[in-house]
């Protein structure tokens, strides 16, 4: 997008990487308290949930049986049959237990049961023929005296019924609890019992077995802990650590679960079990919800859906944020609805979805979620129309489905997206896309280095404020280490300076099982029995628990800069294409020239890297290859700095198109504009360190064959600035950045200023702060600080009193950390 705009809330230096030594001259916080910024929204930080990571089945839902509808399937995932998780029982009995899909099925949206054939009745209360289910994660975790809802849907042949043994066992089978079931009649029916284990296992086991002999088809053999999070369904412990965010809102279901795959429904002809996300699939007793092959390689049940999703947000008191197909597929699926009416029909469904969550009895769909048991509307007020989609037909469809929206229902508030990518070519189009389309918010998504982070402080200082708001619905960099979390905090002060802008935000992926991570870094990571949190939980956590409701303007001023410059060689190269180079100059700042080669003679003044093939042909300097990739040669004095290197180029065959390269130290250090590459697809400014290279600007820019460009850059100090065709192309700044990072924000509730300071060096780090525009600052400031374990694998929080606060005061901030400091006003410390 256009990054057009003024930012007046704070303002602050660019700051350091990681680890960088920090001066002895301390910088200087100035909080300007008598003055508001912009106001915090109560949505800033969320919780962004994807069915990724087996996060719903063995997860968050707190069913404990795996495969209870015997669905699993080998197109779901390559190892799975419809027993998976399941053994056949023969206890003193003989007889068989199969999988069937026949028309004595439960319903047709679970097709799959289990048809028990008991020949002969064996003797004791445990014996008979069944199965027994493992659980997830290595067994069911069952604890002892607490209580378990066991419940099988259940038919036989046999006129006088048939008793079902069902027992929590070790995995050796010694049992720790048994009940009885009667099965009576050759029709489905739900049959419930209460079991309790006499003592704790995380391996347990769950056997069902058919005593006597007959025919007995089961289905939806379901174990849930009788407790569970706010009594609606979801594992508790985990559900408690979410909820410990505090999130403001909760995005739902995904992520590419939600756009991907066919557009069919489960009863169509010839289904798939690879379907887009359909929300009606999803609401409605568990055992008429059909199964689906998740994106992620494994089955979902759907048993955590719609109705799930929609009470777990309003149990968190967060905003609910449905994601909703628009009938073209992203992720890499790249497909797109084969029909208008198909692509009416999902509108349709959008438009039904909201009017599942906000209306009344007179509604059809209002109707349907107060049957199924939550009469007050979800009071749904926003909706992501679709998530990274780039393929052409999107933007059509889109329309479509805002326009209908917007008509239908004025006031919901749409969420548009700009892809997977931070910036480029797709990225600039659909920012303009959507601004031109006036939605309402736009989703940034990206998961880059904590370098880019660090650096990118000041994304949001110059976005247009009065176009669409952001929402940063997925975002992290590549570790949960204590030096990711940090840089993630580093780059949230520029979220929070930024309000008026940035309205959401959520970390992504939220929860992982570690039987099963499909995507790492994620926040938490859990077992059958515990959780694990990570560094960037704790920062996630600090930042979402201590808001605040505006932005107080803020400055920071930081020591001078010993900014490196940019200093080597030049070079010319190509990557599978053929081109040709003329003219080549380098001027110093001051105008005389350092160097220059118009390729009238022999070309000695260059040095290979033995790839390619060069020559000096019609006093042009030519690599003819095709084939051949990075062909470098360079030329010039190593010394070189703040010099303008001109020259033109031409691509003359072959796949991509040519680079030139600048502060060349040695082969495996430089940085060089990579223009036309990949395939041909877009240009990038690329820095290679010890031969791994890092993007710098990335942008759309293609390459023609057989037309001359213009090159030029010029290297001033730590910048270059790169114009094609005399037109400037983009700007590079290697301006170290220093490691604080800070911003103020005020809460309302409390009247505490809340100073916000990241240091992200190993050094403790001197700040004076100031506070401008009041006295009534009380010497007494409680603090929250984050440091590192001392096995440098987590962060930990602690809680203190500084007295020695005020209106002007020198903090010394813990090398690697997070601190916020809490000024609170005179009366209300004199009043506690």
């Amino acid at each position: 997008m256009a990054l057009a705009g003024s930012l007046a809330a704070a303002t602050l230096t660019l700051a350091p990487a990681l680890g960088a030594h920090a001066e002895t001259t301390n910088r200087t916080i100035t909080v300007n308290a008598d003055q508001a910024g912009p106001d915090i929204a109560p949505t800033m930080y969320g919780a962004f949930y994807e069915d990724i990571n087996q996060g719903a089945d063995g997860g968050i839902y707190a069913e404990l049986v795996q495969n209870r509808s015997f669905e699993f399937n080998s197109t779901d995932n390559r190892a799975y049959t419809a027993l998976s998780a399941w053994e056949i029982l023969q206890r003193g009995s003989a007889g068989t237990a199969t999988v069937q899909n026949d028309d004595y099925r439960l319903n047709e949206n679970n097709r799959n049961y289990l048809l028990v054939e008991a020949a002969t009745a064996g003797a004791g209360t445990g014996a008979g023929v069944g199965v027994r289910n493992s659980g997830w994660n290595g067994g069911h975790r069952l604890e002892a005296r607490k209580k378990y809802e066991y419940s099988v849907w259940a038919r036989t042949s046999n006129p006088a019924g048939s008793t079902l043994a069902v027992a929590l066992e070790t995995p050796e089978g010694a049992r720790l609890d048994l009940a009885s079931i009667k099965v009576k009649g050759d029709a489905w029916k739900k049959y419930n019992v209460t079991l309790s284990p006499k003592s704790t296992t995380a391996s347990g086991r769950l056997s069902t077995v058919v005593q006597g002999t007959g025919t007995v088809r089961l289905d939806m053999i379901s174990l849930m802990p009788q407790e569970t999070w706010n009594g609606h369904g979801l594992r508790k412990d985990l559900a408690e650590k979410i909820a410990e965010l505090n999130p403001g809102f909760l995005r739902f279901p995904g992520g590419c679960i939600v756009n991907t795959g066919s557009y069919d429904s489960y009863s169509a002809p010839n289904y798939t079990r690879s379907r887009t996300y359909q929300w009606k699939e999803t609401i409605g007793p568990v055992e008429q919800r059909p199964a689906n092959r998740n994106f992620w390689g494994y089955n979902q049940t759907y048993g955590l859906g719609y109705m799930e999703y929609f009470q777990w947000a309003e149990d968190l008191k967060a905003v609910p944020v449905p994601v909703v197909p628009v009938g073209v597929t992203g992720c890499g699926d790249n497909r797109a609805v084969p029909d208008q009416a198909t692509l009416d029909k999902y509108i349709q469904d959008t438009l039904d979805l909201i009017e599942f969550a906000n209306g009344d009895a007179s509604t059809e769909w209002g109707a349907k979620r107060i049957a199924y048991g939550h009469p007050a509307p979800y009071n749904l007020d926003r909706i992501s129309l679709g998530n990274e989609e780039y393929k052409p037909e999107f933007k059509a469809y889109f329309t479509q489905f805002q326009d209908a929206v917007e008509a239908a229902y004025p006031d919901i508030k749409v969420i548009g997206n700009t892809g997977p990518d931070d910036q480029g070519a797709n990225f600039d189009d659909l920012s303009k896309f959507n601004a031109d389309r006036k939605v309402d918010f736009v989703d940034e998504h990206y998961y880059n280095s904590p370098d880019w982070f660090l650096t990118n402080n000041h994304r949001y200082d110059s976005y247009d404020r009065d176009s669409y708001k952001v929402f940063l619905g997925e975002f992290a960099s590549l570790a949960n280490k204590p030096e990711n979390a940090l840089a993630e905090a580093s780059f949230m002060t520029g979220l929070e300076r930024n309000a008026d802008v940035v309205r959401m935000a959520s970390y992504a992926p939220l929860i992982a099982n570690e039987a099963n991570v499909q995507w790492s870094p994620d926040l938490m990571f859990f077992n059958g029995t515990s959780i694990r949190t990570t560094p960037n939980f704790e920062v996630q956590k600090l930042f979402m628990n201590n808001v605040g409701s505006h932005v107080v303007p803020s400055s920071q001023n930081n020591p001078a800069s010993l900014a490196a410059p940019i200093t080597g060689q030049i070079g010319l190269s190509t990557w599978a294409t053929a081109a040709k180079y003329d003219d080549v100059r380098v001027t110093s700042s001051d105008g005389s020239q350092l160097f220059a080669d118009d390729f009238s003679g022999n070309a000695s003044a260059w040095t290979g890297n033995g790839v390619g093939t060069w020559s000096v042909q019609d006093g042009a300097y030519v690599q003819s290859s095709t084939t051949a990739l990075n062909t470098m040669v360079t030329a010039g004095n190593p010394a070189w700095s703040n010099y303008t290197l001109n020259t033109k180029a031409t691509k003359t065959a072959g796949a991509e198109g040519f680079l030139i390269a600048f502060g060349v130290k040695d082969t495996g250090n430089y940085y060089w504009w990579n223009l036309g590459g990949w395939n041909n697809s877009k240009s990038v400014v690329e820095k290679a360190v010890n031969g791994a290279k890092s993007t710098l600007i990335e942008t759309g820019t293609t390459i023609e064959t057989g037309r001359q460009y213009d090159i030029r850059i010029e290297v001033t100090g730590p910048t270059a600035k790169l114009y094609l065709d005399n037109v400037l192309w983009g700007t590079i700044d290697e301006t170290p950045v220093d490691p604080i990072y800070s911003v103020a924000t005020k809460d309302a509730q409390t009247g505490d200023t809340i100073v916000k300071v990241v240091n992200t060096s190993g050094e403790a780090a001197a700040v004076d702060v100031k506070v401008a525009g009041t006295a009534n600052i009380s010497s007494s400031a409680a603090v929250t600080t984050l440091t590192t374990t001392s096995d440098g694998q987590n962060l930990v929080p602690a809680t203190s009193v500084f007295t020695g606060a005020g209106t002007n005061f020198t903090y010394n901030f813990q090398p690697k950390s997070v601190t916020f400091i809490r000024l609170a006003p005179t009366d209300v410390q004199e009043a506690k």
